[in-house]
């Protein structure tokens, strides 16, 4: 699924979330335990070739057959524990240039974590209610089918995601600007899907530019700032960038995208995708910002556990602002978010039961990253202890 990095994730099946309107947001289930500081020590050498030969044989596929969608031509890695952590890379970005641990990509749709978290947040302190229409925070077209915000949060509002015909007309224009800024209403300007009903399942890039506009009106700052001040501070992650309220620091990977062209503005992959994305998938950061982040925010570090047990509650395969994966991964119940651009994918998994976070960026888009991560998560398995 093409889409400049707004990603649009399939087959997801349907998720029903009820809870009582009015106050604070409660968990109808018990809060599991705040997890501890993540770990400082890194992972022994000899221990942490195993993981690195992983990522080796990712580029190594891509060497004998780029079109082999679970190989890349670049790809770095994070693992963040209670007892140790880990980050490496290989391979290069689009312009050849050589990938560090440290190299920051677009992540996408990961972006969507913090975006729930931070109306959580809002609602955990009684400012907003996850079961009010979102219309009570946000006059708009695509609010006025009486979605909750918990249904926005969910995928569930009935608001279907952008056509292709609007993406191509998002395409010319960002063509025409690649530098340009673009605002949260423009965005939603090329929306032109019938709404449905509320409770349908139907993964939804314009929900998640909503809750962003809910989130700066209710905390009265940009959603940058406002993730930056409440999330990404307190989490300790000064290598992310909300996009294009935040330029993200060097390095960066190189990308080739052919809506942006030749454009170099410091933003990933330009600042006019950036910023029409910013509240779904604008987020740019780096292996180690991603898994820290997981563990800090699904370990009740960040938003209280009641919360984040909120956002892991759900009979399919979303929760809110959350993929549940299961044993997808072989490696326990997960939870995280995946991000596709052209010239990016990324996963974020945390298992719980395990109190272990991990990042993979890949420096090419549209890639079978879920491979990827299995094949990873078989080569971590025995380090865990």
């Amino acid at each position: 699924m093409r889409r400049w990095g707004i990603v649009a994730v399939v087959g997801l099946a349907l998720v029903g979330c009820n809870a009582d309107s009015g106050g604070p947001v409660a968990s109808t289930t018990e809060a599991p335990p705040t997890w501890p500081q993540p770990a400082t020590a890194t992972l022994e050498p000899a221990k942490a070739e195993t993981l690195q030969a992983v990522l080796a044989k990712v580029v190594a596929r891509y060497a004998a057959n780029p079109g082999d969608e679970s190989a890349s031509r670049g790809v770095s890695a994070a693992v963040v524990t209670d007892r140790w952590v880990w980050s490496g890379a290989a391979g290069v970005d689009a312009a050849g240039t050589a990938i560090g641990p440290t190299t920051i990509m677009g992540v996408a749709s990961i972006t969507k974590t913090f975006v729930a978290a931070e109306v959580m947040r809002l609602a955990g302190q009684g400012n907003v209610d996850l079961d009010a229409p979102i219309s009570t925070y946000v006059k708009h077209k695509l609010t006025a089918n009486n979605a909750t915000v918990r249904q926005h949060l969910a995928m569930l509002s009935g608001v279907p995601n952008y056509l292709p015909a609007d993406y191509g007309r998002m395409d010319t224009a960002i063509k025409a600007a690649p530098g340009k800024s673009w605002t949260a209403e423009q965005a939603l300007s090329y929306h032109s899907a019938p709404i449905g009903q509320p409770g349908t399942y139907n993964y939804s890039n314009p929900s998640y530019v909503l809750l962003g506009i809910l989130i700066e009106k209710v905390a009265g700052k940009p959603l940058a700032k406002t993730l930056r001040t409440d999330l990404a501070t307190p989490a300790e992650l000064p290598r992310a960038a909300f996009q294009d309220g935040e330029r993200p620091q060097s390095p960066l990977a190189a990308d080739a995208n052919p809506v942006c062209g030749k454009a170099d503005d410091g933003y990933l992959p330009c600042r006019a995708i950036a910023s029409l994305s910013a509240a779904n998938g604008g987020l740019a950061a780096d292996a180690p910002t991603v898994a820290r982040w997981g563990y800090q925010l699904y370990g009740g570090r960040v938003i209280p556990a009641n919360l984040v047990s909120e956002m892991t509650n759900g009979d399919g395969e979303y929760g809110l602002g959350t993929m549940l994966f299961t044993q997808r991964f072989g490696i326990g119940t997960a939870v995280g978010h995946r991000g596709v651009m052209p010239d990016y994918t990324s996963l974020l998994v945390v298992v719980p039961d395990k109190k272990l976070a991990i990042a993979l960026l890949l420096a090419d888009g549209n890639r079978q990253v879920d491979t990827v991560m299995t094949d990873f998560t078989a080569a971590l398995q025995p380090l865990l202890g």
